[in-house]
């Protein structure tokens, strides 16, 4: 099924809690935050984009087409995601944000196994009890009824995923594997994590 997914690495944010800068171009480990993730997913799909809204030359340097978003400020992943769904030649996108450096080796087979299972357009991970929105296999046959959604206002990952009845796939023996960055304080963490697993 690796030919049939395009993965696509989330960096559209405004990046709040680290004043604007740019997260997924923060350094961790000698590299740029997101080229833990992109990395990671990369390994596990047959082609790749990236969803940026600025610095874009930087995101190319990753190797993959970098899309820009047309919803304009405020418009939150799903914007990220259309314009994935749109360019993907291939009938399944896997998202995941820049901001996951430990990104699970599994994610992609997992959440495949999740949709077939239910014959589910949309899989989405959990782990915790909680639901990780942005770790997620999306049908691109969808990317029509995304763009309705987010046109009439609609902006909640969860709720879109509700209309189309997303299969939960359970991550609770893996859960450090969504840990994202969203401080100075968790960049600290990852770092130390990375140095303790070299």
């Amino acid at each position: 099924m690796l030919g049939e997914i395009t993965g696509c690495i989330l960096a559209g944010g405004g990046a709040r809690r680290f004043g604007g800068a740019d997260k997924g171009l923060l350094e961790l480990a000698g590299r740029p935050l997101v080229a833990h993730a992109y990395e990671r997913l990369a390994s596990q799909v047959g082609s790749m984009l990236v969803s940026a809204n600025r610095n874009l030359e930087h995101y190319a340097r990753l190797g993959a087409p970098v899309l820009t978003d047309g919803h304009g400020d405020h418009a939150g992943p799903l914007a990220g995601c259309l314009a994935a769904l749109r360019a993907a030649r291939t009938p399944w996108l896997v998202i995941a944000p820049c901001d996951a450096p430990f990104l699970h080796e599994d994610l992609v087979n997992r959440l495949s196994v999740g949709a077939s299972s239910n014959a589910g357009r949309i899989s989405v991970a959990v782990a915790d009890a909680r639901l990780q929105p942005v770790f997620a296999l999306i049908s691109t046959a969808l990317a029509d009824d995304l763009e309705r959604y987010l046109d009439g206002g609609g902006r909640r990952v969860d709720t879109w995923y509700a209309r189309h009845e997303a299969v939960e796939v359970d991550f609770g023996d893996c859960a450090d594997a969504f840990f994202n960055v969203n401080s100075s304080a968790d960049l600290e963490r990852a770092a130390e994590r990375c140095t303790t697993h070299a």
